[in-house]
């Protein structure tokens, strides 16, 4: 049984020491952000010369650790999706506002690390927690750049040469992604394995607002079957969460891109555009049509936008007077995506059921998504994984969050885009 819930918001504020605390003021249920606008001070007209904006939002993280961020955004979705509901946690923002940061976050610092190391990390937890449940854990990792799909996984030795290009497919069990491979973690170390191994091969460039700007959308899937040990294993429950990180948003006048950047800045733009036009039809509960195919990206998360899952997006934003137009775009979009309902359900399978979803699919159509809700992995590839090239060798203590994992670097690899990350668990910090 599915219940009607608000998608919730969050903005965090990159820190500066430029602060316009005159422009920008928080309210003292630190969920309301007030933005005034000098007349003085401005380059042109904003909204019929409008000055004076607030925006009530579901939290205002100011100067928050990434520890705090994940316990405030994150860690519910997690949770829930052990028992069955479907997650989405987005990133949104302007370019170098810290989407990637407050997703991914760097690996200079173990308490740096960002959402998705987190949710990853989290989610082995809980298992160990629940020992009358076998728990299934797949990740997979698509990217969108320029309007066209990529398998950031599929460099993996193992997997191979797809017979089919990566496509948004529509079936009536929802909307998956055909030709994008999916992986089996069996532990922890797995999945950061697979992480790294993406990050690898995403699409970063340098950019005047930004020296490794994320320069493509990029949407981390961990997928999640579970079946009770004591109970029939005929019936299981499935989930999975999406981890969003969109790529920034930018003026392009104020920006000064040019060829390839310039190229890319259009698709980006053009793709949040569309994305923003699916929010606000959402939100308009009159509307019956809601343009899910105008781009990948928004065809892509048809199934997160207003469907079966719990969405929380976190919007980015500069704190500083130059950037206080962008800053109001991305609150606009911040509250349009407060009136968006979804309907979370806990998605309970039957064996049955599978198999016969699985027969129906046409030959090549690369799994079922019945059951995992993207392209499944073939026999010949199931459970390999490469070695970790974190070459993790202790597990934190359960309750210490903040107790870093051991690592080496990994060696020279070959990359398609213009970053190779370090390890999420960096060196051992041994303490006092």
């Amino acid at each position: 049984m599915s219940t009607r819930k608000k998608v919730h918001a969050f903005v965090r504020v990159r820190p500066t020491d430029d602060f316009a605390h005159e422009m920008i003021r928080y309210g003292d249920d630190n969920k309301t952000i007030d933005i005034h606008l000098k007349k003085d001070a401005r380059r042109g007209v904003v909204n019929n010369q409008q000055t004076d904006w607030s925006f009530k939002l579901d939290g205002v993280l100011h100067d928050a650790s990434q520890d705090l961020v994940y316990e405030t955004v994150a860690k519910d979705v997690v949770s829930q999706a052990l028992d069955g509901y479907n997650g989405t946690i987005m990133c949104y923002g302007q370019t170098g506002a810290g989407k990637t940061y407050t997703m991914t976050g760097t690996t200079e610092n173990y308490k740096h690390r960002g959402i998705l190391p987190r949710a990853l990390q989290q989610v082995f937890r809980m298992i160990e927690e629940r020992p009358t449940h076998a728990i299934t854990v797949r990740v997979s990792y698509l990217e969108i750049y320029n309007e066209s799909l990529f398998d950031l996984l599929s460099t993996l030795p193992y997997v191979g040469p797809s017979a089919t290009p990566v496509a948004v497919v529509e079936n009536p069990h929802g909307v998956f992604i055909k030709g994008l491979s999916v992986h089996l973690a069996s532990q922890e170390e797995d999945t950061f394995s697979l992480l790294f191994e993406g990050e690898t091969n995403r699409i970063i460039g340098s950019h005047t607002m930004n020296k490794n700007s994320s320069r493509s959308h990029c949407i981390f899937t961990i997928y999640v079957e579970a079946r009770s040990r004591t109970l029939s294993d005929e019936k299981y429950i499935t989930s999975k969460i999406n981890l969003v990180d969109l790529a920034g948003s930018e003026r392009l006048g104020k920006s000064g891109s040019e060829g390839r950047v310039l190229k890319e800045a259009t698709y980006i733009n053009k793709s949040l555009s569309f994305l923003e036009q699916a929010i606000i039809a959402l939100g308009d509960q009159k509307r019956d049509h809601i343009p899910f195919r105008q781009c990948k990206l928004t065809h892509a998360l048809k199934d997160s936008l207003g469907g079966n899952c719990n969405m929380v997006l976190v919007t980015n934003i500069y704190g500083e007077a130059a950037q206080l137009d962008e800053t109001l775009s991305s609150l606009r979009f911040a509250s349009r995506m407060k009136l968006v309902t979804t309907e979370p359900a806990i998605n309970e399978k039957y064996d049955a059921e599978v198999l016969g979803a699985c027969g129906q699919l046409s030959p090549g159509g690369g799994g079922c998504p019945g059951h995992t809700g993207l392209a499944s992995l073939s026999a010949s590839t199931r459970g390999v994984i490469r070695a970790s090239p974190f070459l993790f060798q202790d597990r934190p203590a359960t309750g210490s969050p903040d107790t870093p994992v051991g690592a080496a670097s990994r060696g020279k690899g070959e990359v398609r885009g213009f970053r190779a990350p370090s390890a999420w668990g960096i060196s051992r910090q041994v303490p006092d």
